[in-house]
């Protein structure tokens, strides 16, 4: 008899991928939510898993279910985790179940403020160009998977990409801790939850965590250029192998990046900047450990893609360009701007960042954005001014974007309709240019913007 699965917040990045693959392997899986969006949405109803009703209720849980997963878009109160704590039922947090899932396998965690989606894709990519067996969990889409999530019977080794926020309502600690990679990658740690965690000194400790509790015999991998895991990866612990890593050489010839291999080779790659020659270092160290040389990765790298909204390019004709990107924290709007400069020196670049989560917000995170866009010859902000009543922070204004961004000529836009006008005004003023954002800019036109700005429509 399959196992039955209800998820309490089924509609979640992450939920809704586990619901997919546990689907897969034959389980009965049910959910709930009280709202869902896309992509999410679409994927529950083409396998038959989207809620008929959107809300929670109690009577979907009963006694004859094995398990329910609980996401952290749940609170504390939510009535089904109480019928479900009422009954008795075994309720876990995703990070717990896939735990559970994954006591007999090789366990590998790519951890890190920035990078580890990219760095976890990287590795997919790899093991699946050359036929690997493995599970997997990663935060974004990626080209050649059809979910987010893999857990089998017979795979030896599961890739997670773990993050440091809680696990669940009923559960604050970071979902990484509960993983006890046997392999564990930090790829750089640079705070921007301070929502979560008020104090660098709070944010940093989690990190020492998941170091700390690795078992015996694991392998720490680390970015040495990062001053906090430098630290991290001097810690005395006999029984744990250190391993950092640095930027893989390279050089940028015509616009495009090559990598440069201990042979004198050079292999093309689609990626490009410091940073992603960082990620590319740690992905290459990580498979090294899982049994994939350096032959073998360089055969597979020069198809990569990158995963889905991280440096992604949206259109391009003859100079001009469209790129997006996920990046939101200041680390990776800096990281991403320079990136994208150094690999188009000649052209002018038009810079814009959304201001969209809880810390970038937050008037007194707000400096951490100081000289983030230097890069860009023209930048641009925006943020929704009514986000900060749902959030309930205090309102910023754009002189306090300016001050901070301690960019004088930086224009601020608060109205989606300005900025996109702005944006299709400079169609023949930029040749490059660059939307970073966790959001949408407010319901941004992508395709109609595209079109306009790279044809000149």
């Amino acid at each position: 008899m399959p196992q039955a699965i209800h998820f309490i917040s089924i509609g979640g990045s992450a939920m809704h991928n586990l619901a997919l693959a546990l689907q897969q392997q034959g389980y009965i899986i049910t959910g709930s939510d009280d709202e869902i969006y896309e992509p999410s949405r679409t994927r529950l109803a083409q396998h038959g898993l989207l809620p008929a009703e959107m809300g929670w209720f109690p009577a979907a849980i009963h006694a004859g279910l094995d398990a329910v997963i609980v996401g952290m878009h749940a609170r504390k109160d939510n009535p089904e985790l109480i019928e479900a704590q009422v009954l008795g039922l075994p309720i876990y947090s995703y990070p717990e179940y896939i735990y559970r899932q994954s006591q007999q396998k090789q366990r590998v965690v790519i951890a890190g403020s920035h990078g580890k989606t990219t760095i976890t894709a990287m590795i997919l990519h790899v093991l699946k160009y050359h036929n690997r067996t493995f599970d997997y969990l990663v935060g974004a889409q990626i080209d050649g998977f059809e979910t987010m999530a893999k857990l089998s019977l017979n795979a030896p080794v599961i890739i997670i990409e773990g993050d440091e926020y809680g696990s669940s309502p009923i559960d604050t600690q970071p979902k990484f801790l509960h993983y006890q990679p046997h392999i564990a990658l930090i790829s750089g740690i640079a705070w921007d939850h301070v929502n979560i965690y008020p104090t660098w000194d709070q944010y940093v400790h989690q990190f020492e965590l998941l170091a700390e509790g690795m078992p015996k015999a694991g392998i720490l991998i680390f970015d040495e250029t990062d001053d906090m895991l430098d630290i991290i990866g001097q810690k005395e612990r006999a029984d744990i192998t250190k391993v950092p890593y640095e930027a893989h050489p390279n050089e940028i010839v015509d616009g495009k990046t090559y990598l440069l291999t201990k042979q004198k080779s050079r292999i093309p790659v689609l990626l490009f900047g410091e940073h992603n020659m960082k990620n590319i270092a740690g992905a290459m160290t990580v498979l090294d450990r899982i049994g994939i040389t350096d032959t073998q990765f360089y055969e597979a790298i020069p198809t990569f893609k990158g995963a889905a909204g991280r440096l992604e390019k949206v259109a391009s004709a003859g100079n001009r360009i469209l790129f997006r990107d996920f990046a939101h924290a200041p680390s990776k709007v800096e990281a991403t701007t320079e990136a994208v400069k150094r690999q188009y020196p000649g052209r002018k670049l038009l810079a814009a960042v959304e201001l969209h989560t809880f810390s970038s917000l937050n008037r007194a995170f707000l400096d951490q954005y100081k000289g983030c866009l230097d890069a860009a010859d023209e930048a641009i902000v925006y943020f929704d001014a009514h986000t900060f009543a749902v959030k309930r922070l205090e309102p910023i204004t754009p002189d306090d974007v300016i001050a901070a961004f301690d960019r004088p000529k930086l224009r601020v836009f608060t109205d989606t309709r300005e900025l996109q006008a702005y944006l299709v005004e400079q169609h023949n003023a930029a040749d490059v240019f660059l939307l970073m954002s966790s959001g949408s800019f407010g319901g941004l036109e992508l395709n109609v913007l595209a079109e306009k700005l790279v044809t000149g429509l």
